[in-house]
């Protein structure tokens, strides 16, 4: 299944993976060979921790592999900003407190509430998608309260 994601979020996707693979299982393959050196390996804490450590490198290398052989870049040139979609940013006012929020819609792993980027899967993002400017979304969150805001603008 293919998973979508920005031309940034694939550059940090293989940057994370060349820095596991050249930098990060050296360092744990040398841990694990001073471990080895220190003699009985049933009973040495330090070898146990540089094994385990090295399988969730190994699960976390497997996966990045995983996405990027996956990945589908996302053409932002290409985006409608007549309604809300990935990748979009949209600018809303909650019509109960009447404040205005700012998100952008992204993909899974380039999620970054600090930053304003919120996941596709999200249900504020799910209740957004396909809005146009004007229209309001009505969204019930997974503990049961409910949000309503009003679409005022979407950019790119």
């Amino acid at each position: 299944m293919a998973s979508y994601v920005t031309k940034d979020g694939l550059d940090k996707m293989k940057a994370e993976l060349e820095l596991l693979e050249t930098i990060e299982r050296p360092k744990i393959t040398q841990q694990i060979a001073e471990a080895r050196d220190k003699g009985d390996l049933s009973e040495n804490a330090e070898y146990d921790a540089a094994k385990e450590a090295q399988g969730m490198l190994e699960m976390r290398i497997s996966k990045l592999k995983n996405l990027l052989a996956d990945a589908k870049v996302i053409d932002e040139t290409n985006l409608d900003t007549s309604k809300v979609s990935i990748l979009t940013t949209v600018r809303l006012k909650n019509m109960v407190t009447k404040g205005e929020q700012k998100f952008t819609l992204v993909p899974d792993n380039e999620s970054d509430l600090k930053a304003g980027k919120i996941s596709i899967n999200t249900p504020i993002a799910k209740g957004l998608l396909g809005k146009v400017i004007g229209q309001t979304a009505d969204i019930v969150l997974p503990n049961g309260n409910k949000l309503s805001f009003e679409v005022l603008e979407i950019s790119i």
